[in-house]
């Protein structure tokens, strides 16, 4: 019988984590297995990795055949480097003791590499959340401007009347003191220079009718009635 090693899915839609099992290569994908190695789970950053290493090296010698997704699994685990060296082991190349050091030293490398990656992926959370924080920042601060230029009154809001100077640098209107310069009609007492008014007593002079008593001095018709 042919077996593979291979993901069997569980979880709820887009929520979905993987069990590590050995099943028969004719097996339905989340049928019947033989056994369970472990635990897959995508959605942390990084991915949880719950996984039987003895177990999974023990399957692989026997012959199992990984599925991809499974094989990048063991490999980032260090399942097929360990496999890589028992075999050698197995061929004569090595003492097991030389493949347990070389296994020792690619394990604390990769863990070094893996805890590089881990701090590298927790500073970019960071700098994500930083900058949706000041993305949200700047929105509410712009619709705060919005909502106070919407309560703005008009009339406040249009000073264009202020910064229109053109009325306040126009002072020809202010420097045209032309009715107050001229003093013409001050300067021009012609009405009260003019006594010629005041000096025609003319008819005060004119004593004529008064010095014309010629009707007293006509008693000469009488005379000549009385002599006639």
């Amino acid at each position: 019988m042919s077996t593979r090693i291979r993901l069997a899915r569980h979880g709820r839609k887009k929520q979905a984590f993987y069990h590590i099992v050995v099943a028969d290569q004719k097996a339905p994908r989340n049928g019947r297995f033989i056994e369970k190695l472990g635990v897959y789970n995508p959605n942390t950053k990084p991915a949880t990795i719950d996984l039987d290493f003895d177990g999974a090296v023990n399957w692989l010698l026997k012959g199992a055949q990984p599925s991809d997704t499974v094989r990048a699994i063991l490999s980032y685990k260090g399942v097929m480097m360990k496999k890589h060296l028992m075999a050698g082991v197995v061929k004569g190349a090595f003492t097991e003791e030389e493949a347990e050091k070389r296994f020792t030293a690619w394990m604390e490398d990769k863990e070094n590499k893996v805890a590089d990656e881990k701090s590298g992926i927790e500073k970019a959370v960071i700098a994500a959340e930083k900058a949706a924080l000041a993305a949200e920042k700047s929105k509410s601060d712009e619709r705060a401007i919005a909502i106070a230029l919407k309560n703005t009154p008009v009339a406040e809001e249009a000073p264009v009347i202020e910064e229109e100077p053109v009325t306040e640098e126009e002072p020809v209107t202010e420097e045209e003191p032309v009715a107050e310069e001229a003093p013409v009609i001050e300067e021009a007492p012609v009405a009260e220079e003019e006594p010629v008014i005041e000096e025609e007593p003319v008819t005060e002079e004119e004593p004529v009718a008064e010095e014309a008593p010629v009707a007293e001095e006509a008693p000469v018709a009488e005379e000549k009635t009385e002599e006639a």
